[in-house]
């Protein structure tokens, strides 16, 4: 695996940075990031494709395939934390490669004709593989940019999540046609190794990151300060490249910004939970479109998640580099985008046809922007802490991943749903009772989001708590 050295005619690897002479390489490294995200996601995505045809021929009932959607997370937050903790003796770097070939392994089980049983063990570990996903990309990425710069790489990788999707949709819909539904898990391990080969010849942390701040704190002492070093004030120097000390982790787990963020992401991951699992069967079962059909609508919400985390990364970043503070470049714009959510999810029951297909995608897609949050908290610790902040995060928020598809599975139940025998579709009635329960699920989902955005417009504070905890830990 590669490591960053010194650029020709730089006297040290800090200055190579300070003249933009690193941006290339910054650049690929982002693009990796980013597809590593979209792998991510396109995982949690199949199991929703393959829906249709894996029910009937696992034998299993809309509460047991909910359970499975949900299994996927049982997992998420243990290997989080433990990642988290690990991140600040490993290298970034090497936790990436790692889980990028776990991801690879688990997929293939399925294509070799695993059944129910081998779909719910791989789901959980693939979901403990992929728990810190998003907090080590966001770790890495963060580590190749100067704070005042990260709003738009980070964004750009956090879209990642919304292209997964949008490019595994329809792929995976025409692999599932021509070759079978345990074909989507085969061609996803193919890519993961794929990908697990590049990042091992290319990948490597960069020079923000902890351990290169450390390493080249000496050469940084006889050079002029940063942007954001200068920002920082009398005080901090000395502290690494973001100009902050090293505080009590607890200290920030226990502050108001972290659980906003935490209320803020159980909403996201609630939404991504539900989605992922069961909306190709709305598609389908309510809508009536078909598989060829859903893999193209299904792209949508992405899209419009994918540019609109873009789109908030680069006014984010123009409003950063103008002097406006993190919560008004990156947290009130979450939490509005989380109201929206809900309130496209509250109107949807009411939709139908067209309308109810704009209304979805603006919901899922103005709910998707999670990795938002946990840049957001960056800005509050040292780069030594970011690692395991972001893990904490993503581990405890996930928790709303585990409830809502198990929770809108029993809601299908409730309505009457019962899952077709093999090879015979749905009766009305039971179609009926699937948008029933569907819909509850909508307006579950709507009110859970509204509380989220809320929350985050009002407490999601990092500027203040970051200068709180370097105030009370000066000594």
């Amino acid at each position: 695996m590669s490591t960053p050295t010194d650029v020709p005619g730089s006297a040290t690897l800090t200055g190579a940075v300070r003249r933009g002479r690193m941006n290339r390489r910054a650049w690929t490294v982002t693009a990796m990031l980013l597809a590593f995200q979209i792998i991510a996601f396109a995982d949690k995505a199949v199991l929703g494709l393959v829906a249709g045809e894996a029910i009937p021929e696992l034998g299993i009932s809309a509460v047991e395939f909910g359970f499975i959607g949900s299994a996927f997370f049982f997992l998420y937050s243990a290997v989080s934390f433990a990642v988290g903790i690990l991140s600040r003796r490993v290298s970034v770097t090497w936790i990436l490669l790692a889980m990028g070939v776990l991801w690879a392994l688990v997929q293939f089980p399925m294509l070799l004709g695993g059944g129910a049983a081998v779909l719910l063990v791989t789901r959980i570990l693939l979901g403990g593989a992929e728990g810190p996903a998003t907090a080590m990309s966001l770790a890495s990425v963060h580590g190749w940019y100067a704070p005042e710069d990260r709003a738009l790489p980070s964004n750009l990788v956090a879209a990642g999540s919304a292209l997964g999707p949008v490019i595994a949709a329809p792929a995976l819909a025409w692999v599932i046609v021509a070759f079978g539904w345990r074909w989507a898990f085969g061609v996803l391990g193919i890519v993961g190794i794929v990908w697990s080969v590049a990042w091992l010849l290319a990948g490597s942390d960069g020079p923000f990151a902890v351990r290169r701040a450390r390493a080249s704190g000496a050469d940084r002492a006889a050079e002029p300060p940063t942007r954001s070093e200068a920002a920082a004030g009398p005080g901090f120097e000395g502290s690494g490249f973001d100009g902050q000390r090293v505080v009590p982790t607890r200290a920030l787990l226990l502050s108001g910004s972290f659980a906003a963020a935490v209320i803020g992401g159980f909403g996201n991951f609630w939404t991504q939970g539900f989605l992922t699992t069961w909306s190709p069967q709305y598609l389908t079962g309510v809508i009536g479109l078909s598989l060829g059909e859903v893999g193209v609508v299904s792209t949508l919400p992405w899209l419009f998640g994918a540019g609109l985390l873009l789109g908030l990364g680069l006014v984010g970043r123009r409003l950063m580099r103008g002097g406006a503070s993190v919560r008004a470049a990156i947290a009130v714009p979450f939490g509005v985008a989380a109201v929206v959510a809900g309130v496209a999810f509250l109107l949807l029951p009411a939709a139908g046809g067209a309308l109810a297909v704009v209304l979805l995608t603006v919901a899922a897609g103005c709910s998707i922007v999670y990795p938002m949050l946990p840049s957001a908290l960056a800005y509050a610790v040292a780069p030594a802490q970011r690692g395991l902040v972001m893990a904490v995060l993503g581990g405890v928020a996930s928790v709303g991943a585990i409830c809502s598809p198990f929770v809108i599975g029993v809601l299908m139940d409730a309505a009457g749903y019962r899952s077709p025998a093999p090879g015979r579709q749905s009766t009305p009635d039971m179609v009926e009772s699937m948008a029933a329960g569907l819909h509850h699920g909508f307006a579950l989902t709507g009110v859970v989001l509204l509380v989220a955005g809320v929350v985050a417009l009002l407490f999601l504070r990092p500027d203040r708590t970051g200068r709180r905890l370097q105030e009370r830990y000066a000594g």
